[in-house]
């Protein structure tokens, strides 16, 4: 074959209906050979006749969808200095759309021979890494329109494709564990009930499972281990075989938007599967190793771990950035996501060594009419030092607020904290988030995410139970601010069982009337459990998918799920737009925005804050005083609340205010009954009566009898 000169833009394997423009970029590569591969494992290597800024270039004609390829790149090899290119190694195109096939660990895979780390191996590796696929652009969106859910109306349900149809009866076996059968109209309905506005899969990007997992029968079953930021993961495809997986990704897409429902992803840019010197070499480090990771500076051989996987992409490299945004674009024009999670996000602030929020990434993400124009959620930390940043990313940003999750897991577990932190973090957290000009939706609230116990296991174990993972019980977090109700684990107690049942309510309640974006996990409205395993990384088994048996044993839970994310669509004081500020909203009023009581029915002074009753707390949420305009510019208005919070063992016995903040109650939320109900069904309490508020348990009253 004899190449065009083909362009150096745009990179990867273009297909124009005719034939395929090949680019590459390699600034310490020699040259560049393209290697196609037939059905049968024949290779033919096509040398890349053109190089522009660095960028190795042709264009082939005849050459369309479904042809495999990788490249041979020749170079520099001296580890010691930082060079890794070996034309031995067939490496996977960093802007692959598709990849085929999985690592199988041989001994070829790698740089160096078994037993010699500092040695050279020069066997082929062909035959054992994937190929890149060339895949077809076109693809008919029909009428797909992007839902745009503004933040403060979103609620969030992260999910991860395979685990959450696996088990599901009404997705034909074919289709579960698929993007196809997580687009299912089944699956679907379920997500229109929870009154989910957006789903957030866990990483579909093309990933790897680690030699170590495999020799223990294990998978990478989470998926954070990426070797393609181009690529829906093959595995997720119901038709693998046809090299199907970007045209059903994208059907997933339409069919959701269909159903008003975005699609986040949670994408992994801080590191590849790669690994450290020891690892594989399967793509970018054969191709500039040094252009794409971070080295030790005075020791080029070894690479800057921030994140706890061996290395870490070079944001220092204007390539790697391009890398990214390019990557980012592609998601958001080519397959019509709607936002991203940023998983370990402060690694992509560091520039140098510190984590720093005017980094040049952050920069790019701020300008980019692309980009910036979708949800952008970080989840605030890396393991590098300095690495914990909740509150310290830039304005355009959400983050998982890790400190609501910890904060909420305390008070309900009855741990003697600072109530006034309680306080801040179901407010939104404006200690976090207001001095920067960020708004309430900042703070993405979660009680449980993939990384840890389920809610079920929350309430249900005090200590992680992971020795299915092969790690003697070594792997996961020790501090879960879990509390099992009095057992450890599964019980046929009743008592216990109430009690567990009741906790998991006053999560989900405390979680879904709080200010900022709510997010759910997977299965925790069915009470899914991992039987106390809070790591379930490498667990592609019925231990870490959803059982979908308990929607009927668990349908009280799931249908009072659907009852408060109902309840807060229904009413805005709930997702306000702006922090309350404790004050009337205009010149005149006489009640404020918010209102703290003690159980006696006395507005909270600031001696009450520390007092002994610290975990018992009623707040008044005024629905007069919301500062927000709606689309047509008038002022929103809603009905006035008070929720009522007891985290004490014992009943207490509540005050209701004084008949200015109104003249009676109706309790419409209760915890202990597992009701969630329209004023006109229940009995109106008068101001300065009391209600018994049960042990652990939270109420909401509505305010009636206002004309």
């Amino acid at each position: 074959m004899r190449p065009w000169p083909g362009t150096p833009y745009p990179l990867g394997a273009t297909y124009d209906g005719v034939g395929t423009n090949f680019a590459l970029f390699s600034e310490v590569a020699e040259f560049v050979e393209l290697c196609l591969f037939d059905d049968d494992g024949t290779e033919k290597r096509v040398r890349l006749p053109e190089v522009d800024g660095f960028v190795h270039h042709g264009y082939l004609l005849g050459i369309g969808p479904g042809q495999k390829y990788g490249y041979r790149v020749h170079g520099p090899h001296a580890p010691e200095h930082g060079f890794r290119c070996n034309p031995n190694k067939l490496l996977i195109d960093p802007y692959a759309k598709a990849i085929t096939g999985e690592v199988d660990w041989d001994e070829s895979l790698f740089g160096y021979p078994f037993g010699d780390p500092d040695g050279r191996n020069d066997q082929d590796s062909a035959g054992h890494v994937p190929l890149s696929l060339v895949v077809s652009p076109f693809f008919d969106w029909a009428n797909d329109r992007q839902p745009r859910t503004p933040y403060n109306e979103s609620v969030i349900y992260e999910t991860h494709v395979r685990g959450l149809t696996m088990l599901h009866p009404e997705v034909p076996d074919k289709l579960r564990g698929t993007y196809a059968g997580l687009a299912h109209p089944a699956v679907i309905d379920h997500f229109k009930a929870l009154g989910v506005t957006a789903i957030e899969l866990m990483p579909v990007h093309q990933f790897v499972t680690d030699h170590g997992l495999q020799e223990k029968g294990l998978r990478n079953y989470w998926g954070y281990n990426t070797v393609g930021f181009f690529a829906p993961h093959e595995g997720y495809a119901a038709l693998p075989e046809q090299a199907n997986q970007v045209q059903e990704f994208k059907g997933m897409v339409r069919a959701l938007h269909e159903a008003n429902i975005e699609v986040i992803l949670d994408v992994v840019y801080n590191h590849t599967a790669e690994g450290n010197h020891l690892g594989p070499t399967l793509s970018m480090r054969g191709i500039d190793n040094q252009a794409y990771y971070r080295l030790v500076e005075d020791d080029a051989k070894h690479y800057m771990d921030y994140t706890g996987t061996g290395n870490s992409l070079n944001v220092r490299s204007p390539h790697t950035l391009q890398l990214i945004m390019d990557s980012l674009r592609y998601w958001v024009t080519e397959m019509r996501v709607d936002g991203f999670r940023f998983d370990l996000a402060a690694t992509l602030a560091r520039e140098f060594y510190d984590v720093d929020r005017l980094s040049t990434f952050f920069d790019l993400v701020q300008q980019d009419p692309v980009v910036s124009q979708v949800k952008l959620i970080a989840e605030p930390w890396d393991v590098g030092p300095g690495g914990y940043q909740v509150g310290n990313f830039p304005p355009l940003w959400t983050e998982w607020n890790g400190k609501y999750r910890d904060t909420v897991r305390d008070f309900w577990r009855g741990e003697p904290a600072t109530l006034g932190e309680f306080a801040s973090r179901i407010t939104g957290s404006s200690d976090l988030y207001q001095n920067d000009g960020r708004r309430p939706f900042a703070s993405v609230n979660f009680v449980t995410a993939h990384d840890g116990f389920t809610l079920n296991d929350l309430v249900s174990y005090n200590d992680k139970h992971n020795q299915a993972n092969g790690e003697d019980g070594r792997d996961g977090a020790d501090d879960n601010r879990s509390w099992n109700c009095g057992v450890e684990g599964p019980t046929d107690d009743p008592e216990v069982n109430a009690l567990r049942a009741r906790q998991q309510r006053n999560l989900l309640a405390t979680l879904l009337l709080s200010q900022g974006v709510p997010m759910l996990l997977h299965g925790d409205e069915l009470g899914r459990t991992q039987q106390g395993n809070n790591n379930a990384y490498c667990q592609d088994t019925e231990l870490s998918w959803v059982d979908w048996s308990l929607a009927e044993k668990n349908h009280d839970l799931m249908a009072f799920t659907g009852a408060l994310t109902a309840f807060r669509a229904k009413h805005p004081v709930l997702r306000r737009r702006r922090f309350f500020q404790g004050k009337p909203i205009r010149k005149g009023d006489e009640l404020r925005d918010i209102a703290w009581f003690t159980p006696s029915g006395e507005e909270m002074t600031e001696q009450n804050w520390g007092d002994g009753f610290g975990r018992c707390v009623v707040v008044f949420l005024n629905g007069e005083g919301i500062p927000d305009l709606d689309q047509r510019g008038m002022r929103v208005l809603d009905d006035s609340f008070l929720v009522a919070f007891n985290a004490h063992h014992e009943d207490i016995e509540v005050t209701l205010p004084e008949p200015d903040y109104g003249p009676q109650w109706t309790v419409v939320i209760d915890t202990v009954t597992g009701e969630v109900k329209a004023p006109e069904l229940g009995e109106p309490i008068a101001a300065g009566g009391t209600i018994t508020l049960c042990a652990r348990s939270l109420v909401v009253l509505q305010r009636t009898g206002v004309e």
